[in-house]
């Protein structure tokens, strides 16, 4: 290093840091505290920092407007990237919800005295030093530290340039209220948005434990072939919605309007609209107005689109092998007419992400089909997919939603922040 890059890095005109190997070092000492937190503790930190969140409302809206700023009003994660004070008091009641939940750590999950005196049992302890990288979406800086302090973990975030300024708050915020409990502030530690940084987190075999990324499949697919940290993937959504024969056309019209258009930024939403073709022509035209009033530009195969274009809708374009097995995340959906359940249900197979999948149908035997053949991480039977939520589901708040089948699947939460670990006690026994 220069001399001259020496003295602005004196004066923090320049930062400069090499590698933050020396953070995560932190983080895993800090995880030893993190692991001794008693129940008492964890509850005071969580509903310490839901106070500082909604006394600091405004302070929090003016970073993040900063964030905002930046992103261009076309980009879908505009939405997600957003806090206002009724996204803070909801994170704030979050906080409470996870503070209710019972401590997932020291569960006995197996008890047994064997032959020669042995006592053998089995517990639930915290992973020790969770990993996350995620994107636009600050809610998770405060719904991952949260989870992760309740189940006794210590937590790397690393979070998304584009929602920098808003991290940076948040973080300060958790801080305070770790140290207003007089608990160690490493527990939780924000990465610097550099990217030549995540390599050095995903290699840190030897203070991280697990890598959780959440965000686009971009993200996801460059974390899963570059970690050499164990990682739970919270995939992309790409959900589909299936009209059966014998759907109510009413019901079915509202629970897809929901699905696509309450908030399409998130990985729950509808891409893809699966209609029998016995009832495409009756159906398509309940869901035009619904559509009309957001927007919703769809991408439809040739029997759709000679019934939507007949009804003069304004939003409409044929559809192409692309449009298939996208996750939108905006105003926008696909429509394939299909000739009944198999053939649905080979559409879902070729396309779905394993999220989350719906039938819309009066017969009981179809929908027990449709539930049991889907492989996907959430079915559902006459109800939008919007559901898909730790939250919603009672958890209190999720790190995301996993797609795959080891660890964890479906809306991922506090009780899969922990491993088990045997304790066997003895008197004086060898083998």
């Amino acid at each position: 290093m220069s001399y001259f890059l020496s003295i602005l890095a004196l004066f923090k005109l320049l930062p400069i840091m090499e590698t933050i190997l020396p953070l995560l070092e932190q983080v895993s000492a800090a995880s030893v505290d993190a692991k001794r937190l008693t129940d008492v503790q964890k509850v005071a930190f969580l509903d310490t920092l839901a106070t500082l969140l909604v006394q600091n409302t405004d302070l929090i809206v003016a970073e993040n407007k900063k964030d905002l700023d930046k992103m261009e009003d076309s980009n879908p994660n505009k939405d997600r990237l957003l806090l206002n004070a009724t996204r803070i008091q909801d994170l704030a009641n979050s906080l409470h919800d996870v503070a209710k939940l019972e401590d997932p750590t020291g569960k006995l999950l197996y008890k047994k005295t064997i032959d020669n005196g042995l006592e053998i049992e089995k517990k639930t302890v915290p992973i020790g030093v969770v990993g996350v990288i995620y994107e636009a979406r600050p809610n998770v800086t405060i719904d991952v530290a949260a989870l992760c302090i309740r189940s006794g973990n210590a937590v790397v975030l690393r979070g998304g340039s584009d929602a920098d300024f808003t991290n940076k708050i948040l973080v300060q915020f958790i801080h305070q209220a770790l140290e207003k409990n007089q608990l160690n502030k490493e527990i939780v530690q924000l990465m610097p948005v550099d990217r030549k940084f995540v390599k050095d987190l995903l290699e840190a075999v030897q203070f991280v434990d697990i890598i959780i990324p959440r965000g686009s499949q971009q993200l996801i697919d460059f974390v899963r072939a570059n970690s050499k940290v164990p990682t739970i993937e919270t995939g992309a959504g790409v959900c589909h919605t299936y009209v059966e024969s014998t759907a109510n056309l009413d019901k079915a019209a509202k629970i897809v309007v929901n699905a696509k258009t309450q908030r399409p930024s998130v990985c729950n939403s509808l891409d893809t609209i699966l209609i029998d073709k016995t009832v495409a022509k009756d159906f398509l035209p309940k869901i035009i107005d619904g559509f009309n009033q957001f927007g919703v530009e769809i991408f439809a195969d040739e029997d759709a689109y000679a019934i939507l274009n007949k009804a003069n809708y304004s939003g409409l374009h044929k559809a192409t092998e692309e449009n298939f097995g996208m996750e939108y995340l905006s105003q926008k959906c696909s429509v394939k007419t299909v000739e009944n359940l198999e053939e649905a249900l080979t559409h879902i197979r070729k396309y779905s992400s394993k999220h989350s999948e719906a039938i819309i149908s009066e017969d009981a035997d179809k929908i027990a089909r449709f539930l049991n053949d889907v492989d996907a991480a959430a079915v559902y039977s006459n109800a939008s997919t919007r559901f898909t939520d730790g939250g919603v589901f009672g958890l209190g708040a999720e790190i995301g939603i996993s797609t795959q089948k080891l660890h964890a699947r479906g809306p991922f939460a506090l009780e899969k922040l922990t491993t088990e670990k045997w304790f066997v006690k003895g008197n004086g026994q060898t083998r």
